[in-house]
């Protein structure tokens, strides 16, 4: 019986090695948050590094990111992510998303929040977790993007509507 469902488990592990998700390769950056907003080079790379796999339309993805169903595991963090935040979608949302976005960014990077512990997990994407002097620096551009919103746009336009 065990011979049995030892064999059933590895012909279903090989059968979803074929059901791939969908990879999350775009080069589209025409709506891009550095079409709008000033973006240093140090900023931007720290969050390519970083940020972007899990937060814009291009994926770096790991080796083992062709393993079912690892691969779909990775594939719901990605949607996750950029469904919270995507920098490569920016400058589609509202105004008052996108400050919001800005004042997100802040908390999290103050609080710690990202990346996620399961993103680091046995020293994986070590290169995502960032040094204070980098958090120091995104933290530092995204208010700087929120001062300069402030100063271009109502007051009003930067506050995001709550649902009735």
């Amino acid at each position: 019986m065990l011979k049995k469902i030892l064999v059933g488990l590895l012909v279903v592990l090989i059968v979803i090695q074929f059901i791939k998700p969908e990879r999350n390769l775009s080069d589209d950056n025409t709506t891009s948050v550095a079409t709008k907003y000033d973006m240093p080079k140090d900023v931007d790379l720290i969050l390519q590094k970083a940020c972007y796999d899990c937060h814009s339309n291009k994926t770096v993805y790991p080796w083992y990111s062709n393993i079912q169903p690892v691969a779909w595991w990775l594939a719901g963090h990605v949607n996750d992510g950029k469904r919270h935040l995507n920098y490569s979608a920016f400058t589609t949302s509202p105004l008052a998303r996108q400050f919001h976005k800005f004042e997100e960014t802040v908390e999290v990077l103050e609080e710690n929040e990202m990346p996620l512990e399961s993103y680091t997990w046995l020293g994986m994407h070590s290169n995502a977790k960032l040094t204070d002097e980098e958090k120091a620096a995104v933290i530092s551009w995204a208010k700087a993007q929120m001062d300069t919103m402030r100063r271009q746009y109502p007051p009003d336009s930067l506050v995001r509507k709550r649902r009735s």
